[in-house]
């Protein structure tokens, strides 16, 4: 005999199940898969392309930027990055617009001719520590070159630091990657002490890496609510371990992804080793481009300013998101989500086994998030809860209308879950 309670559940499923059909039947699409800036966003630097950025064409060394020369890049853009990262220029490269090429080919270098060390590819095993829930191209290419990914949880300040301690202390295992601000998808900035213990790591691995990739560094959402993260370099200063670290950073979201400016910083070792290879496998990157993008941000305060402007048109989109949640979610202990002060995501947990399915929901309905899984090594979550929100990318009308539908998804799920559950 069905009690109240469960009586109230099949009436609130019949109900969101009317709702759901009615979205179904609008034939729409909707994407909220990737955390990719709107066209508002991508207007916010169209002037970057006026005569006046490039102007002469000659950087302030007198390299004439239309030709071949200057390995490392530029003068005036190694001058932003060294005031943003908070390094000295020597100790930065300038690269091409992506820096998951330069964390792919980083990556690609220790497998073919190692870290000073045997080359990983001819090592039986080579892991990697993976934070989880974390960023899927990180993820990919591990499984791309090989490599064995171990999952830890993500906490408050960072990633579970007592395990990786532990995890160091076998040799196979090579390196870590992490966003050690804002992170994709929580939005976690590591806390001093993450940092700290990040920075003392004795890993017996004399090769062991950690992809430090700071991507965003500057994407702060409020200015009163601006996350400060530790300088990992001067972290290590405590310890001489700089050269496990490469920090990586780019413009992609700053400017216009796939035409911004990417830098690596590392230590003086490891920027020596990795300016020796870059002469046998290129001339240079552009620097007509790192040229227009020092000429029109100028110095790193421009390029905060800039900054601020993004925030603007994210703000109300995280809001849509977080009211809808709040709204529709909290205290059904149904689903948990981030606030976070910076970044281009919102972590969504759901009740265990539904992310798959609630996705699948979405998509059937017209709205593409990002798959289920994708924030875990090989696309499984173990626990099949975590989805990656990316509310950047539509506009505001879309958005609501995307969020209305997902909740509805998620409640249909798991009062389905609990429904089954009770039957068996």
């Amino acid at each position: 005999m069905q009690n109240s309670a469960e009586r109230n559940l099949k009436s609130r499923l019949s109900e969101l199940k009317s709702k759901y059909e009615g979205y179904k039947a609008m034939n729409l699409s909707l994407d909220m898969s990737r955390g990719k800036p709107d066209s508002e966003q991508l207007a916010l630097s169209e002037d970057i392309f006026e005569y006046k950025y490039i102007g002469s064409f000659q950087s302030k060394s007198g390299i004439d930027c239309r030709n071949y020369g200057l390995l490392d890049g530029i003068d005036e853009c190694k001058s932003i990055f060294s005031e943003i990262l908070e390094v000295e220029k020597k100790n930065l490269i300038i690269f091409g617009n992506s820096s998951l090429s330069v964390m792919y080919d980083y990556i690609s270098q220790c497998m073919v001719f190692g870290a000073g060390s045997t080359p990983w590819a001819k090592l039986d095993k080579v892991k990697f520590i993976c934070p989880v829930p974390g960023y899927d191209r990180h993820f990919g290419i591990c499984q791309h070159f090989g490599i064995e990914m171990i999952n830890v949880p993500m906490l408050e300040n960072g990633p579970d630091m007592d395990m990786i301690e532990e995890l160091v202390k076998d040799e196979s295992v090579k390196g870590v990657f992490c966003v050690p601000k804002y992170s994709n998808p929580d939005g976690v900035t590591f806390s001093d002490e993450t940092v700290r213990r990040f920075a003392a790591l004795r890993p017996a691995a004399n090769d062991f890496r950690v992809i430090w990739d700071n991507a965003y560094c500057v994407h702060h959402l409020y200015e009163d609510r601006q996350d400060k993260l530790l300088n990992i370099f001067e972290a290590c200063d405590e310890f001489g371990t700089h050269d496990n670290f490469i920090e990586v950073i780019s413009t992609s979201k700053i400017t216009f992804p796939g035409s911004g400016v990417a830098a690596l910083a590392a230590s003086d070792a490891n920027i020596e080793a990795i300016k020796k290879r870059m002469t046998v496998q290129t001339i240079g990157h552009d620097k007509i481009n790192m040229l227009r993008h020092a000429l029109y941000f100028k110095d790193a305060e421009g390029i905060r300013k800039h900054m601020k402007l993004h925030a603007d048109i994210l703000r109300p989109k995280f809001r849509v998101v977080l009211d809808a949640f709040e709204k529709n979610l909290a205290g059904k202990g149904i689903a948990s989500w981030t606030n976070p002060n910076g970044g281009y995501f919102i972590s969504l947990d759901v009740s265990e086994g539904c992310a798959k399915k609630i996705v699948k929901l979405c998509a059937d309905a017209g709205v593409t998030l990002t798959g289920a899984g994708a924030t875990f090594p090989y696309g499984i979550d173990p626990l099949d809860r975590n989805i990656r929100i990316a509310p950047t990318y539509p506009p505001i009308k879309e958005l609501e209308l995307a969020v209305e539908i997902l909740c509805v998804c998620i409640e249909m799920a798991c009062i389905e879950k609990v429904l089954l559950a009770k039957a068996a």
